[in-house]
């Protein structure tokens, strides 16, 4: 979605960092570029469904915060090694807006529940990207996701 109003795209060596409004065609299109930037850097096709859904999930979080049309930065990026956080291979994941009094909190929801109706979106991203967490900033808040990649006969 090159040139368009409210989306600004800039690659990354290992992703991207994407400034957009939130609206349905750019959320849409969000879930292209990472399909096309993950696989281009090899990542496999679980990784990056996992990633689509992660981002999704934190993007319909900041819409229901910040109203539709939220100024949002994304970002993506392939590791395959380093320390801390990104410590093995696997997709970071971080999502910004301007919303920082309304935090995402842990618990609630169990994915299993068959009574909710809602409310499984951080349950999911918990068990996608283990330890994600939340930083403020001067113009909002980031939370910040390293979804690892699944291990041959691990999870």
């Amino acid at each position: 979605m090159p040139h368009s109003l409210g989306w600004y795209h800039t690659p990354t060596p290992s992703g991207f960092v994407l400034h957009l409004t939130a609206t349905p065609d750019h959320l849409r299109a969000t879930r292209t570029l990472i399909a096309k930037t993950l696989a281009d850097a090899g990542v496999g096709e679980d990784l990056v469904y996992s990633t689509q859904l992660v981002m999704s999930e934190l993007c319909g979080n900041a819409v229901r915060a910040c109203g539709d049309f939220v100024p949002l930065v994304a970002e993506v990026g392939a590791t395959s090694s380093g320390c801390g956080e990104d410590a093995g291979r696997g997709v970071r994941v971080r999502l910004h807006d301007p919303y920082r009094r309304m935090l995402p909190v842990r618990g609630g929801v169990r994915l299993d529940d068959p009574e909710a109706e809602s409310g499984r979106g951080l349950p999911l991203v918990d068990l996608l990207a283990p330890g994600w967490r939340v930083a403020g900033t001067p113009v909002g808040k980031q939370v910040r996701c390293w979804i690892p990649a699944q291990q041959e006969g691990g999870v």
